[in-house]
Parts: C-alpha cells; structure tokens; sequence
C-alpha cells in the first residue's frame, strides 16, 4: 500500500506538546505529588508523544479540595455570567476546531475529518447547548393536599462535586458528555481522563482557565485506574461519580462508591444488534451497518456489530459490506485519505487480535480480514485489520464479548420473532438499529428490543437535546438533553408555616 505523508502539526499543537503536562488543580498545573510520570504515545507510529503527570490518591485529595473551594464561588456567580462562560467555551472549541482536531487524531488515532469535524462540533454543541438551561433550572410551588396554612416550594440545588472518569475512545467528547450538565448544575468537578489520551482533556481545562472559569471550577487529574481512579471514586468528600467505560471498571466504581452513597451515571459497555429485514432498502442499510460497526475503528460502546439479516436478502447484504469493508484505507489519522486510524494501543491492538483469532479458531468464516495487519509500513502503529464474519453462532465469544475494534459479525435470521429474540440475546442494551420499509414492524420491534436506543432506518444518530443511555448490564443515568442534568440536581423542600 502507499503511505501519504502526515499533514504538519500545527504550531499551536506543537506548543503545547512541548510543555510539561502536571495536574490542574485549583487553576495551577502541579506536578504530581511524587513525581511520577507516564507516556502517552501516538498510536499511529508508536512515538512518544509527552509525558504527563500520574497522579495520586494525595493529589486526588488536593483536587477534590480545590473543587469543594470553589462550589460556593460558582454558585455566587449570577447564573447568566455561568451561561455566557458555557457559550464561550463552545465558541473558542468551535474557533479552535483544527487545534483540538489534530490534538484529538494524535492522542486517540482518529482521523481528523472524524475528530475536528465531528467531535470538536459535537463537544461545542454540548457546551452551548447546556449554557441555555443555566437559567431555567426551576422548583416548583405546591399546596398541601390536607389544606394545612402552609406555604411549600422547592428548589433545584446542585449535587456538589463531582467525581468524571471518562474514556479514550472520544477523548474530547466525553469531557463535553461531563462538564456540560454538571456545570449547568452548578457542580464542581474532578476530572480523571483515560490515561491512554489525556492531552485532549488538559488542553480543554487550560483554555476554561484562559477564558475565565474559577480556579477550582473543574481540575484535572491525570493517571491510571488505581492510582487515580480509584481513590477519586472512593473519596468521602466526592457527591457523585459520573464514569463511562467498561463494565469491570463500572462494578469496581460501584463497590467503591459505597463508603458515602454517591450518586452513580454509569454508561457501560455494549453489544448492540442491527436487524436488516427482506423489505428494507438494502442499500441504505449496508451502508448504515457498516458505521455502524466501523466508525471509530469500531471503537464505540454503540457499535452494531452483531447485525441479523433476513434469509432472503443476506447474500446481497453480505457482498454489499464486504465490498465496504474491503474498501477501507488504513493510515495515520493525520493523512489525507485515510478513512480508518489504528487503535488506541498495543494492548487494545492485542486484544482485538486475540478476539479474531478466536472466531476464527470456533469456526466463523472471515470473509474480509481475519489476520493481523501485514503492511511493514504500519508495523510501528496500532493498526488492526477490518474483519467481516459470517457462519457466526450466538455462543461464539466474538458474539458475546465487547471486541471494541473494527470486527463485524453478520448472522441470519428467518421471522420478526426470531429476529427479536438474537438481538435481546446479551446482557447489554445499550442501542440497536432495525431496517425495514414496514412501518407498523419498525414500531412494534422497536417496543420489543431491550435497549436504550432504538434507531430505525438509520444508526448512530446523536443530537445534544436528546437523551441517551443503556438497559441491562449497559448502566444508568442519562447523557445528552435534559435528563442529562437530573443527575447533577438535588430537590430541596421548603415549608413556611402561614398560620
């Protein structure tokens, strides 16, 4: 294959990765309390990128105590000057949208016509869209049922702080996920990125500082799982924990959890089903299921990897993907023309291998892919092949586990109820598509899928004024619209006696 040169880093980018990366905490970068540190690598040619601060359960305690500081200060800001700081966060992102971009691709390995003209928007939306209810959240008045001369009303205080463990499959975006609705709230939060791409985060929190957030509004803590993410999470000064990520790390946040009853959102994992049905328009849904298992490298809670097409129509449909999946172009997220990057580590790589290997190994046929990557100009990155299964069984592990990497799996099916049954066949509910002309069937199986999300005709639809979370082994709590905030607020009742 030919390798098309990187576009150049901008200087801005190359600024900033220059610079030593600490803690943000309480306005200030600091190194970590003992000095530790930790790589972050470029995932397309394997080169060290920086090294960033591994924080510590003091250091966690420093953050917290800084956040607390600051939860009386940003309630005293009158709510309008809170909503005009949200808006003009999202102007800067929008504003800065190569910067981020490019900041996004190295990090993570996306391309960068995914990561600064998708996420980069997306993440300012959220912003924006969060900085509109900063001035509607509202109690109510009420008069007691028993005619008591009392007057009774309620309001809408914020939680507290907030304890953020977020992922490294949309970096930047799940710090919008976050910040938005907490902030809108009224909370104060603590920060914990994935420790494979963390420089996304504390750039975000750098220009916050930059356009005049409190010191102490939101910090960051940088490091891995039990050195930071633990201790955030079991901290009795933290109010709730919002984490997205795997379901291991989920129970192990729950456990922990309980010393002081936090308040949990927990978005988990997925295996989510598309049901391609004889009468859809097949183009439309090769083309939706192949985002939907491809996009991101296949790196989305969301990705219907499992699809489920009708007898009559599955070989159409199984050449009508393969050809896309035979299409993608691998390469460095920064080439022009690369259409899918490299995963985020060697050891997401590894296990995305293994996973293959081990469909391969029970008997389901690779109609594309299959192997590991062999292009000697791709040895140094985290590449991973773009497999297609067939002849695949629901008691297969590649139909069971979350693969998290570009592997699909397609199965058949003859009736709506057989249909039904394969794709409620996981202890996840995360999301589903169904593809079918048929009205009254797009209804009648959307009601019998058990996921948070239903997309019909479509797959992978996201908008910042809609709701969105999982069933099942897939968490609780919401993101995205309204219900986003619910978990950010506590009701407060107050009775005057009028007597």
């Amino acid at each position: 294959m030919t390798v098309i040169a990187p576009t150049p880093l901008l200087p801005e980018v190359a600024a900033f990765l220059s610079k030593e990366h600490g803690l943000l905490i309480d306005g200030r970068s600091v190194p970590a309390s003992d000095g530790g540190t930790f790589p972050v690598h470029n995932p397309a040619t394997g080169e060290l990128l920086a090294h960033v601060a591994a924080g510590t359960a003091s250091d966690v305690d420093d953050a917290v105590a800084a956040a607390r500081a600051a939860l009386p200060v940003w309630n005293a800001m009158a709510p309008a000057a809170r909503a005009d700081l949200l808006w003009r966060l999202g102007d800067e992102l929008e504003r800065r949208a190569d910067e981020f971009g490019q900041l996004e691709t190295l990090d993570n390995g996306k391309p960068t016509g995914e990561a600064g003209g998708l996420d980069v928007p997306l993440c300012a939306q959220l912003f924006k869209y969060y900085a509109g209810w900063v001035t509607k959240i509202e109690g109510d008045t009420m008069a007691p049922s028993s005619g008591m001369a009392m007057h009774v009303y309620t309001r809408r205080e914020p939680v507290g702080v907030v304890g953020a463990i977020i992922p490294w499959n949309f970096p930047l975006l799940m710090c919008g996920y976050k910040l938005g609705p907490a902030l809108a709230a009224g909370c104060t939060m603590v920060l914990k990125p994935a420790e494979q791409t963390p420089l996304s985060a504390l750039r975000l929190v750098e220009l916050m500082h930059e356009i005049g957030f409190p010191a102490g509004v939101v910090n960051v803590v940088t490091g891995d799982g039990p050195g930071a993410g633990a201790p955030l999470s079991a901290h009795m000064d933290v109010d709730k924990i919002t984490f997205t990520g795997e379901n291991a790390t989920g129970q192990k946040i729950l456990e922990a959890s309980k010393g002081n009853m936090k308040r949990l959102s927990l978005e988990l994992g997925g295996k989510s089903p598309s049901l391609v049905f004889a009468d859809a328009d097949l183009d439309a849904a090769v083309e939706g299921t192949f985002g939907a298992v491809y996009f991101n490298q296949g790196q989305c809670c969301i990705a219907g990897a499992r699809v489920f097409v009708q007898r009559d129509v599955y070989d159409r449909f199984v050449e009508g993907l393969a050809g896309k999946v035979a299409s993608i172009r691998l390469g460095n997220g920064l080439a022009e023309g690369t259409t899918m990057g490299p995963v985020v580590s060697a050891e997401q790589r590894d296990r995305v291998n293994s996973l293959i290997a081990s469909g391969v190994a029970q008997g389901a046929v690779p109609v594309v892919g299959g192997g590991t990557v062999q292009a000697p100009e791709l040895a140094d990155g985290y590449y991973v092949q773009p497999t297609l299964f067939t002849d695949v069984t629901t008691d297969m592990e590649i139909m069971r586990k979350e693969i998290f990497g570009p592997v699909g799996m397609v199965g058949v099916f003859d009736t709506e109820e057989e249909a039904v049954a394969l794709a409620n066949d996981t202890q996840f509910g995360l999301a589903s598509g169904v593809w079918t002309t048929d009205v009254k069937r797009a209804h009648r199986v959307a009601a019998q899928i058990h996921a948070g999300v239903v997309w019909i005709n479509t797959y992978g639809m996201f908008d910042v004024a809609i709701p969105y979370g999982g069933f099942k082994e897939s968490g609780y709590g919401k993101e995205l619209g309204r219900e986003a905030l619910e978990p950010y607020l506590q009701t407060k009742t107050v009775w005057v006696d009028l007597g």
